[in-house]
């Protein structure tokens, strides 16, 4: 698998140089197309929570500069001769992963995303050893198993989010059989990807609550998103009058919280699921596990096959995310925003509508 890196296609993109939590413009090399490569003129890429995470090195494993992004769309403007699935102007994206092993058990069965070996599309270790780049840029080479196709009827801008938080939300509904309608739902925050799971209930038939600390917000979640059920989590009442009402939980929210509350939300035999992956421990009492026969597991994004039929359903459903666009000159405007919460509720960066690429 190893091979003589050859990054000599100059790009232009926007990079985090150090912990400030800026980005700044930056001029960069990407390989050249080779055999089993496709190249992308991005068009949009999403802002996602992870890329704040990165740009800040939160987590201490940045490597700077870092150029984030893996919420990518764009067209295709090169094909290697290895590649049958892909023409020039089909319509693409690029969600998380950039690489993996292609031969461990969870690659065969196309699970990509739990390899040992898996690359992110940035921040990660490529092949030829190089260091991945992501979609604040005007350019991607990438992997044709990990390109897939964004359906016709779906704008590439409202689409790009759906490749980290639609996948996010929809690995675990479909693993815990959530797509089969008549069951109930419960989606703990209605932010980027609760959003996305209200929509995804709705769309496969079942009852949707939304659950959340901000009253303000149940207009829009009944109204605008039509979830059947608003609770206030901080309200004991409503919290009592929905006690083992639900099939389902997917939690969304990043901040640390308890779930013993939520889980006594849940039947007998209830399901909660984490998708959010708060920096310090959640709290966990054992009560509510045991006197409901519950479970809590939890779920990362999805594998390629997974997210192309994530992509198609939201394409017979008419599925997309409500994004704020932002051009490349309000890429920092919107971290500092996204850092407070305040977007409604992904911002995505109008890539190919920038006039100085």
């Amino acid at each position: 698998m190893e091979v003589t890196p050859n990054h000599t296609q100059t790009v232009a993109g926007w990079a985090a140089m150090n912990e400030s939590g800026k980005v700044e413009p930056f001029i960069f090399k990407r390989r050249e197309n080779g055999m089993d490569d496709v190249t992308i003129k991005v068009q949009y890429c999403g802002m996602c929570h992870t890329d704040l995470h990165f740009i800040q090195n939160d987590w201490g494993i940045t490597m700077y500069p870092v150029v984030p992004g893996h919420e990518i769309t764009g067209v295709v403007t090169k094909v290697g001769t290895n590649v049958l699935g892909f023409k020039v102007g089909d319509r693409v994206g690029v969600g998380c992963i950039s690489a993996s092993c292609l031969d461990c058990e969870h690659c065969r069965r196309s699970e990509e995303n739990y390899c040992d070996k898996v690359t992110l599309t940035y921040n990660g270790i490529f092949w030829d050893g190089s260091v991945t780049y992501g979609g604040y840029s005007n350019m991607l080479v990438a992997n044709k198993r990990f390109v897939v196709r964004i359906p016709d009827n779906l704008p590439l801008d409202a689409a790009a989010p759906l490749l980290c938080a639609g996948i996010t939300v929809y690995s675990p509904m479909k693993q815990h059989g959530m797509l089969q309608s008549g069951g109930s739902l419960g989606v703990v925050g209605l932010g980027g990807l609760g959003h996305v799971a209200v929509k995804f209930g709705k769309a496969f038939g079942l009852r949707v609550t939304v659950i959340s600390t901000s009253p303000a917000k149940e207009r829009e979640a009944r109204e605008r998103l039509k979830a059947d059920d608003f609770i206030v989590s901080t309200n004991q009442k409503q919290m009592q009058a929905m006690t083992r009402s639900l099939d389902y939980i997917i939690d969304t929210v990043s901040a640390k919280h308890s779930l013993g509350p939520i889980l006594e939300l849940l039947k007998v035999n209830g399901k909660l699921v984490l998708v959010a992956a708060p920096d310090q421990p959640v709290e966990l009492p054992s009560f509510p596990l045991i006197f409901g026969k519950r479970t809590v597991s939890g779920s990362m994004t999805g594998g390629l096959k997974e997210t192309q039929e994530m992509l198609d359903l939201c394409g017979e459903h008419n599925i997309t995310c409500d994004i704020e666009l932002v051009s490349t000159d309000e890429i920092n405007e919107a971290l500092a925003r996204l850092a407070r919460n305040d977007v409604r509720y992904r911002f995505v960066i109008n890539i190919g509508g920038n006039a100085k690429l």
